[in-house]
């Protein structure tokens, strides 16, 4: 039973990836620049995103902390795909693929992946258009320890928040 409820959940979130009619908050070419918690290893990263059409984002994330203890590092880059919008939300579906790492205390530090699958709505109040709060939902499939398979329900405070330059 688990297996079918993922197995539906990737299929449905592929569909709404490669669904072809959106209608999207226009942010055409504006770059947003701001943070995000999503990476597995719970350090804040600096993020963006860049709206490339109606339809499609792109973003990165990066993350750095230099503490031997409990520092680390992440990279990623996450597609977002537009499937409608409201005057002040759009709702679309991602994808996230990072590339994370996590300091063990002395002096280890084990090296992972993180693959997330979501969807979620971006927000922006009357007035202030140029600041965007995220939330989302869905699947993690992540390892730094153990290969894991994690829902995902992330407020604005850990999914992301964007200025749009």
């Amino acid at each position: 039973m688990r297996r079918s409820i993922i197995s539906k959940f990737i299929l449905i979130s592929t569909l709404l990836l490669l669904s072809s009619g959106s209608f999207a908050h226009d942010r055409i070419g504006r770059l947003g620049i701001g943070m995000s918690n999503q990476l597995k290893n719970d350090l804040p990263a600096i993020s963006f995103k860049i709206q490339n059409s109606k339809s499609t984002a792109i973003g990165a994330l990066a993350t750095i902390d230099t503490d031997d203890n409990t520092g680390g590092w992440g990279a990623g880059f996450k597609l977002y795909r537009n499937i409608f919008k409201e005057p002040q939300l759009n709702f679309y579906s991602g994808i996230l693929a990072a590339i994370i790492n996590e300091k063990q205390g002395s002096g280890t530090s084990k090296t992972g992946f993180q693959f997330d699958l979501t969807m979620g709505s971006e927000f922006s109040f009357t007035g202030l258009s140029s600041l965007g709060f995220s939330i989302e939902f869905g699947l993690s499939f992540n390892k730094i320890n153990d290969f894991r398979v994690q829902t995902v329900g992330d407020s604005f405070l850990v999914a992301a928040a964007h200025f749009y330059l």
